[in-house]
């Protein structure tokens, strides 16, 4: 009698089983399914697509025999002729340019990790010849590299953006396909018009402190004009004088970086294999390692720089998934490779998510606003009760549709086994 039972029990968990599967293999949209079946989570959101300026795209991963990827990509209200103003996600590219033009110099001693000096030429520029959150105390490629990676800082952004230039950063977006996309200034120094067209010398030392290459000061003439809508946005906003201006915000002159561009670098980066040779970003073994160690760490896992403070917590730049919830503990099993951006409202991250026990994987990009005023640069937007939350619980849910989405051969992780530091 208790056999028979138990026989049952398990026939029935194993059809349960395959009806689950059945119905996740049948979905055809899996974005717009989980979204709409948690209404507690995401209603008050989907009713109001266009005023939260929300687009999603997800990126399934599929693996052969042979551990080969495939992809299948869905979206949601995903629309590149409309503008979102896409903050520090345009420092992963600027990152990946840097490295490249590292690698396309060929200059003996000249690399990441070399200590350099920056010099003030054209109007607002500033100098640097020390830093002291690198262990040798001095600046280098690799230590701004790792503060963009780890914390998303605005400063070592702006002195990669220096380094690389301006034309060169818009000449291999528009290289690699971004078409969608320009970069245009640095960020937080109210950089614009003529300043950000100049970008200032460098120049690099060796271990003697001998200058081995100098970089002039350069000059990008262009403008890289776009058409997009939504340039003009809000009812007002505070200007360089803390004036309320009461007309509508205008993003024409800002940097552009669509989210399928986003998505797209992601896939290119952390799948270079799957790409012909030309369209592969032309980076070293090394520098793959190097931006996957630093996209992957928590900023508490860093020693040079080493960050201590409150601020500066594990998930602090971890948004789809952890919604950069301090309280929430870091699942072990867990690694999320990404780069995030939050200003004016927007909150964007890009994630290729890894979880090594269950075998999960898959690339997720979003962005959503949250301006209830409709004043800009008011310091008035709703990060933490709207978009934070609404990235966390669109990264759980994905997650929790892949773990029961059937894969025909599991993931080995051979590439990315290192990352995985617990």
């Amino acid at each position: 009698m208790f056999k028979a039972k138990s026989k049952t029990l398990f026939s029935l968990l194993i059809i349960n089983c395959l009806m689950i599967n059945l119905a996740v293999a049948q979905i055809k949209n899996p974005i717009e399914n989980i979204l709409n079946n948690n209404p507690l989570l995401f209603k008050s959101i989907l009713d109001h697509p266009q005023k939260n300026e929300i687009q999603i795209i997800y990126t399934q991963i599929n693996r052969n025999a042979k551990q080969k990827a495939s992809f299948k990509t869905y979206s949601f209200n995903l629309n590149d002729e409309r503008y979102f103003y896409p903050a520090s996600t345009i420092k992963l590219p600027a990152v990946i340019f840097a490295l490249e033009k590292l690698n396309e110099l060929k200059i003996d001693g000249v690399n990441k990790s070399t200590s350099l000096q920056i010099e003030k030429g054209f109007g607002k520029q500033i100098a640097v010849s020390t830093d002291s959150s690198s262990q040798n105390g001095r600046p280098s490629i690799a230590n701004f590299i790792k503060k963009i990676l780890l914390v998303s800082d605005n400063d070592a952004y702006n002195r990669i953006y220096e380094f690389v230039g301006r034309a060169e950063i818009n000449q291999k977006l528009k290289k690699y396909g971004f078409s969608q996309s320009r970069i245009i200034s640095r960020l937080s120094v109210g950089d614009g018009g003529e300043n950000a067209k100049y970008t200032n010398p460098f120049n690099f030392f060796n271990d003697k402190k001998e200058p081995i290459y100098k970089q002039a000061q350069a000059y990008d003439a262009k403008d890289y004009p776009m058409q997009l809508s939504n340039f003009k946005q809000g009812i007002g906003y505070i200007d360089s004088k803390d004036s309320l201006i009461m007309q509508p915000f205008d993003f024409s002159k800002m940097n552009i970086f669509q989210l399928s561009n986003q998505h797209e670098l992601m896939k290119k980066l952390f799948f270079p294999e799957n790409y012909p040779k030309k369209k592969q970003f032309n980076l070293k073994a090394a520098d793959y390692d190097f931006l996957y160690t630093y996209m992957s760490k928590y900023p508490t896992e860093s020693t040079y720089p080493t960050y201590s403070s409150k601020n500066d917590y594990a998930t602090y730049c971890k948004f789809l998934f952890y919604g950069a919830d301090e309280k929430k503990p870091v699942d072990t099993n867990i690694r999320i490779f990404n780069k995030v951006g939050d200003a004016y409202g927007y909150t964007i991250d890009n994630i290729y998510f890894i979880d090594y026990k269950n075998k999960v994987e898959f690339i997720l990009s979003a962005v959503i606003q949250a301006n209830e005023d409709e004043i800009y640069n008011d310091n008035k937007y709703e990060y933490s009760i709207v978009c934070l939350p609404f990235l966390k619980h669109l990264g759980e849910k994905v997650y929790e549709f892949e773990l029961q989405r059937e894969k025909k051969y599991l993931p080995s992780f051979k590439t990315f086994l290192s990352y995985n530091y617990h």
